[in-house]
């Protein structure tokens, strides 16, 4: 009766059947995978925020395939500090993911393939199932920091490939895709006929705070760049993403042609939602602040608390709001993270979620509330430090 696109196993995991059984048993869990910013303790300016919602102009139907020019408007403004983005680049849809679906279904027939890096965010494999797309991987190798490991990019590709992702920064290592590698990634792009996919969602959040280019006005290749509200302003209940596309004129002007039908077919934003976008960015002054200071606290306490032990050692990080931590492979990652989750009540995510190449990777979020990042570092450490 259903379609083999949607085989997949719907049990629930290990891990969050174990989290569930503490939770149904009355055990408070400290979640040190904390990932939705509107439950980790900031402070939001909800009357600016629902006052924006309440414009009598959504009253009237206006529908725009890439969305209203207001929104993409204030879009374009979000990237003026980059340079000048044409609001006719933009075409707005409600999440990245829808975001992810209309370039896959413009680039790819079905088995095509697309490049993607490992370790990276586990969502990909549900959106190239449900669009008939085969992700294939290349690695990031991680020397002093995580690079591209190039060598085996070239050797992914075949007669399929269509396009190459890459995450800018990655989820969850943190690393900045830097001007060599942009290099050469345009290279590879422009001599194999290749589409490059940008996810930036994390792309404000350098925790050295300077600034990153973002591929948003690459030219050398057809370049799609996806971001949205959820990470931006830290309001993923707003359901406000886009994609810009950029490179040569020609190659930019029919993807957009053919992104507006495919975007006009489903028709997914709300009038609310966009009438409501120039506030809902400007909230992001307000909230990366805050954002920062708690992953820049978090990442202080807990370079803090491996100093003063020899087992365990974290990961470069330049961005984003993870953090990694190398852990002794004396079992899978998921029966540590199960063993932690048993006997210290306190959640982190095994690296294999994130398709990490061996065990003994565990990853927690930064912007965990503090006092609760504070003491679940430290009953980890205090465990894997016998």
């Amino acid at each position: 009766m259903f379609s083999r696109r949607t085989d997949w196993e719907l049990t629930l995991n290990r891990l969050t059947r174990v989290q569930r059984e503490l939770l149904d048993a009355g055990r408070k869990v400290l979640d040190l995978t904390v990932s939705n910013p509107s439950r980790a303790d900031l402070h939001y300016d909800a009357p600016s925020i629902l006052q924006a919602l309440a414009d009598p102009r959504a009253m009237d139907y206006d529908p725009q395939p890439k969305g209203l020019r207001r929104a993409r408007e204030a879009v374009a403004d979000y990237y003026r500090k980059h340079g000048d983005i044409d609001p006719e680049s933009i075409v707005l849809t409600t999440s990245t993911s829808e975001g992810y679906s209309y370039v896959l279904r413009l680039l790819c027939n079905a088995e095509d393939e697309i490049l993607v890096p490992k370790p990276s965010y586990p969502l990909f494999e549900f959106l190239a199932d449900l669009q008939d797309v085969k992700l294939v991987a290349y690695p990031l190798l991680y020397d002093h920091g995580w690079q591209i490991d190039f060598p085996s990019l070239y050797q992914a590709l075949t007669s399929r490939s269509r396009a190459v992702v890459v995450v800018h920064p990655n989820n969850p290592t943190g690393s900045f895709v830097v001007g060599e590698e942009r290099r050469a990634l345009s290279e590879f792009c422009r001599a194999n006929n290749l589409a490059l996919i940008v996810d930036e969602v994390f792309l404000d959040y350098g925790h050295d705070g300077k600034a990153r280019p973002t591929f948003a006005n690459n030219q050398d290749v057809l370049t799609f760049t996806l971001s949205g509200l959820s990470k931006i302003s830290g309001l993923p209940q707003m359901k406000l993403a886009w994609i810009v596309a950029s490179g040569p004129d020609e190659q930019v002007a029919a993807a957009l042609a053919r992104l507006e039908v495919i975007a006009d077919t489903y028709l997914s934003m709300n009038a609310p939602i966009q009438l409501a976008a120039p506030v809902l960015l400007h909230q992001r002054h307000s909230i990366q602040p805050q954002l920062m200071e708690r992953i820049r606290t978090n990442l202080t306490e807990l370079d803090r608390q491996l100093a003063q032990q020899q087992t365990c050692r974290r990961l470069d990080v330049e961005g984003g709001w993870y953090a990694v931590l190398r852990v002794p492979a004396t079992q899978s990652d998921e029966d540590l993270a199960i063993e932690i989750l048993r006997k210290l009540s306190v959640l982190v995510h095994p690296g294999h979620f994130y398709d990490f190449p061996s065990d003994g990777y565990l990853i927690a979020s930064l912007i965990t509330p503090q006092e609760d990042f504070r003491h679940g570092i430290a009953q980890i450490l205090k465990l894997l430090n016998p």
